[in-house]
């Protein structure tokens, strides 16, 4: 039997309940620190809740409901290695040919299909490397493995077809294999800031231009911004944005339903720990000459703490875009007062399985905060016998890319937690309709025009808001604080990438990643409802989700609220995603409704012109 796992997360308990939320109070005595940690051990999830300061444990009890916890890499690997010394499988491996020693394993959730009684298993999936590093387009198909992970030993073995191998020809991508001509077009550039960078990290906290912010990690989420304030001049005082935003989940069905890829519906989050997916970020590369690098740390399987180093990166980007700008010719002098857009970025690059999520906070000086997620790396790819269209007389789920290399086709859905405090933990929100009136007297030779029309949502069920379905923009508001001329302090959600399932609801599947049902979910705050899947989401029912809280239709309106938006792609691979893809990206904004009294970037003053350096020279 392998050793336990481990999953801790840390607990700031030196605090008192403000408004249903935790708040460090300095006029109390400092109370110890505690770890909430999920144990796997006897075949069991055990939750334990320790008090690090007395080397206390305070509760120890067994987790008894649906899914399990979160895989990790240890389990993982061994799961992964198990099939090299099997020999059924070694028998496939050589009937077709392979080389045993160029086979690589790897270990999937399976997820849930409406069984009663489940055990903690996964599927492991082999590749065929020889000749290239780029093993994901050289599957071996129709061979799959079931390894019970508690035991872990193979528990179930199939050796269903056999599929010509795809060439390893065309498929490597790193630089160092590729062959001229090359493309050399662009010349060295890069970024200097002669009078070093213009925000401060103390420790974690991050100062900048107006904004400054908490930056932590979590083994699950990844990057976690909290507290984030913007200072406003006519006021003297930061002004709270956001008390807390991360990724609560991601989901990630293919649409292949053959009996190797049917399962494959993950929840990358929950399943595998996006955050401890991050890699070190390469400078000058994933990020500019100009930024900072932090570390990050996290525990093992045993419970051992590791380091990511580079896990984050903090950078100043301008890239020549205007912050404001207007050009006034109808005054003798051509007045022109242009203002370059300087912005603060916090990265990091989650890399989980074949695909590379890179995931941007970007802080604006107007008041803005940006959340952008660019996809890269490699598609997962089945093997074919097809070696071109006109072959095909069947549904292969997905796009032939080369000869035997298909492209299956899928989604990525990102469920964003955004605990908004606009000025104060009371808030609503408020859906702006825009409608189109009909002009029916002869007040104006116009026949319509359109106006706004403001609703409240009061619960949480007047707050799930599907994009595309009508004109409409979607407002946080502070209710009890206004402008001098009236209006309401808000936030406004900008959606960027808003694509909506497909799948049916009452698929097994979609009930588990039913967070992505709606693009717009609100909820009273509540310190348990932290992950839009669930807790323990491998093999879970759905029935610990953000779709399931909300059925509950609490009030909303005035309240500490959170607002949960979800991203979506919808990928239907092309030939020009092979062997690696592009980068494609999707975000949204949070942008100030009424939250000034006039635009807070007014009176930014222009950085002084910089000396260019000839890097050519």
């Amino acid at each position: 039997m392998p050793p336990s796992t481990m999953w801790a997360w840390m607990n700031h308990p030196n605090t008192r309940s403000y408004h249903g939320r935790y708040k460090i109070d300095p006029n109390e005595r400092l109370n110890p620190r505690r770890a909430f940690v999920i144990v796997r051990v006897d075949s069991k999830s055990r939750e334990i809740l320790i008090d690090l300061s007395k080397n206390l444990i305070l509760s120890d009890k067994v987790y008894r409901g649906n899914g399990y916890p979160t895989l990790n890499f240890e389990e993982q690997t061994l799961a992964g290695e198990l099939p090299l010394t099997y020999a059924p499988f070694m028998d496939s491996i050589a009937k077709r040919g392979l080389n045993i020693s160029e086979v690589l394993c790897q270990a999937f959730t399976i997820g849930w299909y409406g069984e009663k009684n489940t055990k903690r298993v996964v599927r492991v999936m082999c590749y065929y490397m020889d000749g290239t590093i780029n093993f994901y387009m050289r599957p071996i198909e129709g061979v799959m493995t079931t390894v019970d992970l508690d035991e872990m030993r193979i528990v179930d073995y199939r050796d269903r077809l056999i599929v010509p191998m795809a060439k390893a020809h065309g498929t490597d991508y790193r630089e160092s294999k590729q062959n001229p001509p090359f493309d050399t077009g662009i010349k060295a550039m890069t970024i200097l800031q002669q009078e070093r960078p213009s925000f401060s990290l103390d420790g974690n906290h991050v100062r900048w231009a107006n904004w400054q912010f908490h930056l932590g990690f979590d083994m699950r989420a990844g990057p976690i911004i909290s507290l984030a304030s913007i200072y406003d001049h006519d006021k003297d005082r930061y002004r709270r944005v956001m008390y807390k935003g991360y990724i609560s989940e991601l989901f990630v069905p293919y649409q292949d339903m053959t009996e190797e890829w049917y399962f494959r519906t993950y929840l990358d989050a929950g399943e595998y720990a996006f955050g401890i997916c991050a890699v070190p970020l390469e400078p000058s590369k994933d990020c500019p000459k100009n930024a900072k690098f932090l570390d990050v740390y996290y525990t093992t399987g045993d419970g051992t703490p590791a380091k990511i180093s580079r896990a984050f990166c903090v950078f100043e980007r301008y890239a020549g875009d205007v912050m404001w700008r207007h050009t006034e010719a109808a005054v003798p002098g051509d007045t022109v007062e242009v203002r370059p857009d300087v912005t603060l970025v916090v990265r990091m690059v989650s890399t989980v399985a074949n695909y590379d999520y890179t995931i941007d906070w970007e802080f604006k000086q107007s008041g803005s905060i940006k959340a952008t997620v660019s996809l890269s790396g490699i598609l997962a790819a089945k093997g074919s016998s097809y070696t071109h269209i006109n072959q095909i007389k069947e549904e292969i789920y997905g796009t032939l890319l080369a000869e035997n290399v298909i492209g299956t086709r899928h989604d990525h859905f990102l469920s964003f937690h955004l605990d908004l405090d606009i000025d104060g933990v009371a808030n609503s929100l408020m859906k702006t309709h825009l409608q189109t009136v009909r002009v029916t007297n002869e007040s104006s030779p116009r026949k319509s025009y359109w106006k706004v029309v403001n609703e409240v949502a009061k619960t949480e069920s007047d707050a799930k808001i599907r994009l595309g379905s009508g004109p409409a923009e979607i407002v946080v508001v502070n209710p009890n604080k206004q402008t001098k001329v009236g209006n309401d302090f808000g936030y406004r959600l900008i959606p960027g990438s808003a694509a909506t399932p497909l799948l049916l609801e009452d698929d097994f599947a979609q009930i588990r990643g039913a967070f992505s049902n709606y693009n717009v979910w609100v909820t009273p705050y509540n310190k348990s409802e932290k992950w839009a899947g669930g807790v323990y989401v491998d093999q879970s029912h759905g029935d610990d989700t953000l779709a399931k809280w909300t059925l509950r239709n609490r009030e909303i309106e005035n309240k500490d609220i959170v607002v949960w938006h979800t991203m979506g792609f919808h990928h239907v691979p092309l030939q020009e995603d092979y062997p690696i893809m592009p980068t494609i990206s999707g975000a949204f904004e949070l942008r100030p409704a009424n939250f000034f009294e006039h635009n807070p970037v007014l009176k930014v003053k222009s950085p002084k012109p910089v000396k260019w350096v000839n890097c050519s020279a």
